[in-house]
């Protein structure tokens, strides 16, 4: 295993130390004008990638690839004339015109194929959680440096005004020095907490397994694996965490600046070395950054939710609407605490945003903040042009996207330290630069998973 490139390296440089680590092209990806339209390829054309696909249609799709031809049958009806593909791998290697590649596989093979293609030159967006491991989201942000690439993660949020104005607010200081951050989540909704199903069935003839199980350990095929229930697998997901932390997070992570933490403790229902728990309680540690004071994250899924020494007597479930200066926010019928949530601590006063994306948000208490003006416009961070069309304008030559793998690889990063000490079984002491557990280095094998021949990053 190659040395982990330190924050303080990457900082130096954005040519990364290691020639060695670099293979294929050298070659920057090249922009076009704004008026050229670029040549895409989607790796998942089915589920989510179809959405994400629709959204570029502005562009010219040239190349579709699935390994499940149900998943992949609109996409190809919608795109006749594009090229269609089993194996990625493939359609990288074939398709030299490519500008610009959508990943939206399975977790597993995010890495994999974002690699290869910024590697081959080409810009790159990439669904949430942006890797399947820690090592992978390390070595994503390095790759998009050294190939200079526009990249982008597929959470959203990063693009509503309701998230960049709740950045702005708390960075201002409206509810002072923060000192606890509680993100919860209704994930996961899928099974999770099983053991792996005995004994195997026949493949369908519509899905290529063997591809579809990629870098993954070899597996006989069963039912409970896809095309959605691959979330709660370990070897194919991230679980509760990695699905949605990269959404319900993001707010109070870019706000807070956080970057690594120094110790992360996890409990749980139990996980076994198949699938993730069927609920978690994770904490992360993070140093004092600047002038911003140390801070304690919790995270919370499978139905936890925030004490109520946490929430107190703030009214969650209550609405935000009327007059000029509020957004209206909707939460709840009756009095309970949401689904989905996220609550900002500070010393003056707590931040609450009530859905998975921070499109919106409230300040407690309310008497305290009666004047707070939630419609001012924002002052130092841009309008969004609409999430993908940052990612195009990037590809274009444009500013970077909210969400360019620089911030969103750091964010899955860390995020992903909770599923790391979930399945350590022990508090880690982290060492962030270097990319270990002080005190446990079993967790080493966590952080790098091992690919299966023929796969790599």
């Amino acid at each position: 295993m190659r040395r982990p490139t330190t924050r303080r390296d990457f900082l130096k440089t954005t040519a990364v130390a290691g020639v060695g680590f670099w293979i294929g092209t050298n070659a920057s990806a090249q922009s076009k004008s704004p008026n050229e339209k670029l040549a895409i390829g989607i790796v998942g054309c089915g589920g989510k990638g179809y959405s994400d696909m629709k959204a570029v249609e502005s562009e010219r799709i040239v190349a579709l690839c699935d390994v499940d031809d149900k998943q992949a049958a609109q996409a190809k009806k919608d795109h006749p004339d594009a090229k269609f593909y089993y194996d990625y791998r493939e359609m990288l290697e074939k398709e030299k015109g490519l500008d610009a590649v959508i990943v939206a596989t399975p977790d597993h093979h995010h890495a994999p194929a974002s690699v290869m293609a910024m590697r081959l030159g080409k810009h790159v967006y990439t669904q949430k959680p942006l890797t399947h491991s820690v090592y992978e989201a390390r070595t994503m942000r390095e790759t998009a440096a050294k190939m200079k690439v526009a990249t982008q993660m597929g959470n959203q949020g990063s693009a509503e005004e309701g998230l960049r104005r709740a950045v702005e607010t708390i960075q201002a200081g409206v509810i002072g020095p923060v000192h606890g951050v509680h993100v919860w989540s209704n994930r996961p909704i899928w099974p999770q907490g099983m053991d792996r199903p005995a004994g195997s069935k026949p493949v369908p003839e519509h899905l290529k397994w063997d591809l579809f199980l990629g870098p993954a350990p070899d597996r006989p095929y069963n039912d409970g694996y896809c095309p959605f229930a691959w979330r709660g697998w370990i070897d194919f997901g991230t679980g509760a965490l990695g699905d949605m932390a990269c959404h319900t997070a993001n707010m109070p992570f870019r706000a807070l600046k956080l970057e690594y933490p120094t110790a992360i403790e996890a409990e749980s229902s139990g996980i076994n070395k198949e699938s993730y728990p069927k609920w978690s309680r994770i904490r992360f540690d993070f140093p004092a950054r600047g002038d911003m004071p140390a801070l304690k994250f919790f995270w919370y899924d499978g139905g936890q939710k925030p004490a109520k020494e946490v929430t107190g007597d703030l009214d969650l479930a209550s609405r935000i609407e009327g007059g000029k200066k509020r957004k209206k926010v909707e939460v709840l019928k009756s009095g309970d605490t949401p689904g989905s949530g996220c609550l900002v601590v500070g010393t003056k006063g707590t931040l609450f945003s009530p859905d998975d994306y921070g499109s919106a948000f409230r300040i407690f208490p309310d008497n305290d903040f009666e004047d707070f003006d939630y419609g001012k416009p924002l002052e130092k961070l841009p309008k969004s042009p609409g999430h993908y069309v940052e990612w195009l304008n990037a590809c274009k030559g444009g500013p970077p996207a909210y969400s360019s793998f620089d911030y969103a690889a750091l964010l899955t990063e860390t995020i992903l330290l909770g599923n790391v000490a979930l399945r350590a079984g022990k508090r880690l002491e982290w060492d962030g630069q270097a990319m270990k557990a002080k005190n446990c280095p079993e967790a080493a094998e966590i952080v790098h998973r091992e690919y299966r021949k023929g796969w790599t990053v």
